[in-house]
């Protein structure tokens, strides 16, 4: 999964299409969304399936509040605690979570993308195996 962006809207009719169509122009595929509005604010939150680069220069040039943040995917069990768990040993350990959704729930598991800041050190405190391709850093 590439980066998250939550992204910053105002609440009126056609925003959204305006912002799909716009990804859309530039080749960017939008994998995932979910769309939460409060007041005269909309927050859509963006996955996309490759153009993280494209996405953010989309972005940028409509004047679109953003942050973007490195998902990583993890497996949690599906009761009440399990994400505050979770983010607690995040938050512990520096990594600060930009946004997060759920992608899917079977079996008494809950699967979450977590956008956070840091991958590395999230992936090391959730037993999460480093990104293909990395080497991993050795302190010394």
């Amino acid at each position: 999964m590439s980066q998250q962006f939550v992204v910053q809207l105002p609440n009126r009719p056609g925003e959204l299409a305006h912002l799909a169509k716009a990804l859309c122009a530039r080749g960017v595929n939008i994998v995932q969304v979910n769309q939460t509005t409060v007041g005269n604010l909309t927050s859509a939150e963006i996955y996309t399936d490759c153009c993280d680069e494209d996405t953010t220069d989309v972005l940028k040039g409509m004047g679109y509040p953003f942050v973007a943040g490195t998902s990583v995917v993890v497996e949690i069990e599906d009761t009440p605690c399990a994400l505050g768990e979770v983010s607690d040993r995040l938050g512990h350990a520096g990594v600060n979570i930009k946004g997060c959704c759920v992608i899917g729930r079977a079996n008494g598991r809950a699967t979450w993308a977590l956008a956070v800041d840091k991958e590395d050190r999230a992936r090391d405190i959730l037993g999460l195996p480093p990104v293909a391709g990395e080497t991993e850093a050795v302190e010394g």
